[in-house]
């Protein structure tokens, strides 16, 4: 909605230093509108023609220099890993976050992911509100309040989910200014950004500062750190693993995994916690989360940034969090001691899998499988109330991986409708993913995918299956000679897409656990 404004706000910034300004556009798939449906295979792979039409022009019309102000999910690791390829000096705007909405029948703060979860209260009946001046209010009426009120103007969703993950990643990365991260969308602090943004970009053109300078082990751990310490979402781990790999830098779903080993999950942020980026802006943001963590050296502000100063330099000017605030717990007194994103190995995912885990969910969970060919045939079952309470079930999407999708679509129209209909008694696991406003005990990103043959594929209704978050495990109760037995017998299903640009992608894609890059031939 904002973004071109703050893109002519930003050219006429560049001009005034005395530079040639040039503004061109790329793509954007909204999330929000495509989430559940057919349009929501499109997403992820706006990632790759993101950093593709980046690198195109920047390289074909020999600019000099790249700003680039993404506003979504994707759109953000997109063209950092564009300015991996073309490597001219470059930095990132981040659109900025939304501020909460307000219901005043639930009388809350309310956000997108609260119409999915409002969803499926409605379907199960236990959407309620207070009364109103004693009178009783509608389900109907709620659902009204809530779809009108969740997204009050411009910018990303609010929570910590996947735009404000990869942003304050990226921030913590050293390829932003300062409080890009966190600063609204439509606050004139972010129009002060576009200003200072024009300043930095010359200094990076000056001292020749590129982004592969920038991109480096160091970088990469601090973008876990944050992600881990803010309770970031899953959706994280693909990027990152797509972001190194085009720089080349070594990253692993094992470095996943050894950084949320050590790094406490310290904050009290939706979807799992009370509060919103816009909240944390107020008491300081992003930067005062950094000093905090690189005061205890978690974080290392070591690292150069787009400002030509160390990380460290770029963030002393700004406050320590107040001791009274309520959305970042001190270190020593954690929400979890260690980070909430698990990688979980086992005979239901050889090579890998992505599980986010709280601790308000536990750590341990076995039950019956459920199984659905598709995230459609899920909500269909939602839709007319067949989930059942009561016995532990694990809920198995398949065919949703980047081939089998194609696309790796995001899961939140299921997943927030279970948790809106109070149903603790699932987990969820697919080889699709998960949106960054998900939250229970779910896990995604299962490799090999169900279209490759991985052992998802022949997982059957009734099959007794473990998610373990302390042993990092995903298993099922069947012996090797029965999944190869199961496998042996499988045939892949027709694809159903044939032509056009899912079809190259799905061709193209490499797996979730390597970051589901296209040009890993």
């Amino acid at each position: 909605m904002h973004l071109l404004d703050l893109g002519k706000t930003v050219k006429d910034a560049v001009q005034k230093q005395g530079m040639l300004a040039w503004q061109f556009n790329t793509i954007g798939v909204s999330d929000a509108i495509t989430m559940g449906g057919e349009g929501m295979r499109f997403s992820l792979q706006t990632r790759e023609i993101i950093a593709d039409s980046i690198e195109t022009v920047t390289c074909a019309q020999f600019h000099d220099a790249n700003i680039s102000i993404p506003g979504c999910d994707k759109n953000m690791p997109g063209v950092v890993m564009a300015m991996a390829r073309h490597n001219r000096p470059s930095l990132m705007i981040y659109g900025g976050s939304i501020e909460p909405g307000y219901s005043k029948l639930l009388q809350k703060p309310i956000n997108i992911s609260t119409c999915y979860e409002a969803h499926g209260a409605y379907l199960y009946d236990t959407l309620e509100a207070p009364e109103s001046n004693g009178t009783p209010v509608s389900k109907a009426d709620i659902m009204d309040d809530i779809e009108q009120h969740a997204c009050p103007g411009a910018g990303a969703c609010g929570g910590m989910y996947t735009a404000n993950t990869m942003a304050t990643a990226i921030e913590a990365m050293g390829l932003t200014l300062p409080g890009s991260s966190s600063t609204p969308a439509t606050s004139p602090a972010k129009m002060r950004e576009c200003v200072k943004a024009a300043e930095a970009i010359k200094t990076c053109m000056e001292r020749n500062i590129r982004p592969r300078d920038l991109l480096t082990k160091e970088s990469f751990e601090n973008a876990m750190v944050m992600t881990m310490a803010l309770g970031g979402s899953t959706n994280g781990v693909v990027h990152f693993l797509a972001m190194a790999g085009t720089a080349g830098v070594p990253l692993t779903l094992d470095d996943i995994q050894r950084v949320s080993n050590k790094i406490p999950f310290i904050a009290n942020l939706a979807p799992s916690g009370r509060y919103f980026m816009a909240d944390l802006y107020k008491v300081g943001g992003v930067p005062s989360v950094m000093k905090l963590l690189t005061a205890a050296g978690l974080l290392d502000g070591s690292i150069p940034t787009v400002t030509g100063r160390t990380l460290a330099e770029n963030i002393a000017p700004f406050p320590s969090l107040p001791p009274d605030q309520p959305i970042i717990r001190p270190l020593s007194s954690p929400i979890k001691p260690t980070g909430h994103i698990q990688i979980l190995r086992g005979n239901l995912a050889p090579d890998g899998a992505v599980a986010k885990i709280t601790g308000k969910e536990g750590t341990h969970f076995r039950g019956r499988a459920l199984v659905f060919d598709k995230e459609s045939a899920l909500d269909a079952a939602l839709n007319s109330g067949l989930i059942p309470r009561g016995d532990k079930l694990v809920l198995i999407v398949r065919y949703e991986g980047p081939k089998g999708g194609p696309g790796m679509p995001e899961q939140l129209k299921a997943s927030a409708a279970l948790m809106g209909a109070k149903l603790t008694n699932i987990a969820l696991v697919t080889d699709g993913r998960y949106s960054g406003a998900s939250h229970g005990f779910i896990v995604g990103h299962v490799v090999p995918e169900a279209a490759v043959g991985g052992p998802i594929a022949v997982v059957r209704n009734g099959d007794i299956v473990t998610i373990d978050a302390e042993k990092n495990t995903l298993s099922f109760d069947v012996s090797v000679e029965e999944v190869q037995a199961r496998l042996a017998a499988w045939t892949p299903p027709k694809a159903t897409v044939t032509r056009g640009v899912l079809a190259k992608y799905a061709k193209l894609v490499g797996d979730a656990s390597h970051g589901a890059m296209t040009d890993l031939f």
